[in-house]
């Protein structure tokens, strides 16, 4: 067998594994807490995995060339910071940097952030 097919295949069972495990938690949890605090239905296998569905579409969107980009995002935060900063007076820098210290680095110095924050 070809070695490419092998961890296609590994791949696979992984995700559909990692899947069945998450689901089988939710239905677990959901039949433990929600019939005994709301007084809620019990659900089965099915039903968690169509929660998990629905929980990923509402909290993450559908990914893809238009999904979530973290690393965009938190490069645009900081782009924006950096703009804010350049537009301040230097008594509001100063009174900046003295409420929140040495938390946002040093941006009067008009050097631009080059690598985002982790």
């Amino acid at each position: 067998m070809n070695n490419t097919f092998l961890k296609i295949l590994k791949i696979i069972v992984c995700v559909a594994s990692a899947i069945f495990v998450f689901a089988v938690a939710v239905m677990f949890l959901w039949n433990w807490l929600i019939p005994d605090i709301f007084n809620g239905p019990t659900i089965n296998f099915i039903q968690a995995l169509g929660i998990l569905v629905l929980s990923k579409i509402l909290f993450t969107g559908f990914g893809g060339r238009g999904g979530c980009n973290h690393q965009g995002n938190r490069v645009m935060w900081r782009q924006k910071f950096y703009e804010k900063m350049q537009r301040m007076t230097p008594e509001d820098k100063e009174k900046f940097k003295s409420k929140f210290g040495k938390c946002f680095g040093d941006y009067s110095s008009g050097e631009k952030p080059t690598q985002p924050m982790d």
